[in-house]
């Protein structure tokens, strides 16, 4: 759905969950400016039996001039449309919720559209935009707003919205997983004062209580060097606050903070070494029943009682501390870790492959950024941190995938083509300079070029979770599930690196 499709109605209400966040603040406030600028009849609601009490967000509507009403009767929309008693608004947009949804009061409208980034739970109607992949719903209506060239940047007021709900969503960030909302992120034209102000305000004397009778709760486990906690109910940021304080403790190399809701159970992750990235700890202890993501060091999740009862689960507290410990246990348990500057492999347990001649992309990095510059490639995948030289390539993969190499190294591997390159991927990636924020897309500069098929390595499928610090970058480790592969450079056998299953059937022939 777009935008401007809700531009064929006059009396709209906008309404988000009941006892509304940050996050359903911003989008719906997002969603009022975009259709008052188009002179449409619009007010902002919500339902339920509580009016909004935490201080934080009394100050949002305040500093950033968002009117929203709490009502609880069908007639008072029509009141405050100003139309008459008997009739209904022609659409209502929920937004950071569904319709229907035991967390929204139900109203009645001729017509229903829905944006949020909530899992999909019931049938949509056809004026929906719902992105489950995203941190926040301030983030799908940014985009859709810039879709419409709606002038975001010019509203710091907004963008102050939109930041503080993308922030307090994603735990102060640290669930952040896709590249969209790491770009509203950077992007935003918000006012640092003003999220300060909001932030300082964030923790009532209630959820100090709640941290610290957690924290005096917490297992440790000194084998792996790991701390479990479980905790009230609470907002994801009093989660986070507690994962920082623990990680404060000695010889607690990460840990692993949750509290269980009604309808499911959020989670905050930290971790201080090298050898464990809280996003993949996170994603590890949500897979198959939420969700979890975030950054090397912060991270956090959602996991959804629905699924957890699907596995025969019980949705009780001992069973659930249960389930945790199983998982942080199992975790550390199936890994094999591997120094490529400290490692030979035994080639004699491998094949030997060669690369297939495959049609891919690649850009010269100083026709996007001069010589260097600091930067990150900012890729679906991830971010790659690139320090360019006067001679680095980014080769783009048969899936979107960038590898920085030097021009030595794209010579020997690939020969350029005259045709018009097409990128494969879902998200195009962005080259950002760390020093002064400016981020430019590199799909402009894409080249088209061929693989020479030359390039041969050995490889082996692994069957257990492998952690690979390769020769380029000995600080973060590149993961390898069961099915993948580790692969050697026929060359240098210290050359060490995992490939996707996907892309290694792909990529490579056996000889």
């Amino acid at each position: 759905m777009k935008l401007s499709q809700l531009l064929e109605f006059n009396n709209i209400i906008v309404q988000c969950h009941n006892n509304p966040d940050a996050d359903a603040l911003a989008a719906g406030l997002a969603v009022v400016k975009y259709l008052k600028s188009h002179k449409k009849n619009v007010k902002f609601v919500y339902g339920g039996n509580f009016e909004i009490a935490k201080s934080n967000l009394k100050l949002m509507l305040a500093d950033l001039d968002i009117k929203i009403h709490h009502v609880r009767y069908q007639e008072q929309l029509s009141e405050l449309l100003d139309i008459d008693a008997d009739e209904n608004p022609d659409v209502i947009i929920t937004v950071d919720s569904q319709y229907g949804e035991g967390n929204i009061q139900k109203f009645i409208a001729k017509n229903i559209a829905i944006i949020d980034h909530h899992q999909v739970s019931s049938f949509l109607p056809e004026l929906s935009e719902v992105r489950s992949y995203q941190a926040s719903c301030a983030t799908v209506v940014w985009d859709m707003l810039r879709a419409e060239n709606y002038p975001v940047e010019a509203d710091i007021k907004l963008s102050t919205a939109l930041y503080y709900g993308l922030m307090t969503d994603s735990n102060n960030f640290s669930e952040l997983h896709h590249p969209l909302d790491m770009d509203m992120r950077d992007e935003l034209n918000y006012s640092t004062s003003q999220i300060t102000k909001f932030k300082n305000s964030n923790i009532s004397q209630e959820e100090l209580r709640i941290a610290g009778i957690a924290l005096l709760g917490s297992e440790y486990y000194s084998e792996n060097h790991y701390s479990i906690v479980k905790s009230d109910p609470c907002d994801p940021n009093v989660l986070g606050i507690i994962s920082d304080m623990l990680l404060e403790v000695e010889d607690v190399d990460c840990c692993l903070v949750y509290s269980i809701h009604e309808g499911g159970i959020k989670i905050s992750v930290r971790s201080c070494v090298r050898e464990v990235k809280a996003d993949e700890l996170a994603r590890f202890i949500c897979a198959g029943v939420g969700d979890g993501g975030g950054h090397l060091i912060k991270a956090g999740g959602s996991i959804r009682r629905r699924l957890l009862e699907l596995q025969e689960l019980d949705y009780t507290a001992p069973t659930i501390q249960q389930f945790f410990r199983e998982r942080m246990h199992e975790y550390f348990l199936n890994n094999e870790i591997i120094y490529a500057d400290k490692y030979q492999a035994d080639i004699s347990s491998m094949v030997k492959y060669r690369k297939k001649r495959l049609h891919v992309g690649f850009v010269k990095a100083t026709d996007v950024m001069p010589a260097s510059t600091k930067t990150i490639v900012r890729t679906l995948e991830g971010d790659v941190e690139l320090d360019i030289s006067d001679d680095t390539i980014i080769a783009i993969g048969i899936q979107g995938e960038v590898y920085p190499m030097s021009l030595k190294d794209f010579e020997k591997k690939y020969q350029v083509e005259d045709t018009e390159y097409v990128y494969p991927g879902e998200y195009a990636p962005t080259i950002k300079d760390v020093i002064n924020g400016v981020s430019k897309e590199i799909l402009p500069y894409a080249h088209s070029c061929v693989s020479v098929g030359t390039s041969e390595i050995y490889a082996k499928e692994i069957t257990t979770r492998t952690k690979v610090f390769t020769k380029w970058d000995p600080e973060h480790y590149y993961l390898g599930k069961p099915g993948d592969y580790m692969a050697v450079s026929a060359t240098d056998t210290s050359d060490v690196y995992i490939i996707e299953r996907d892309i290694f059937g792909k990529t490579y022939d056996k000889i």
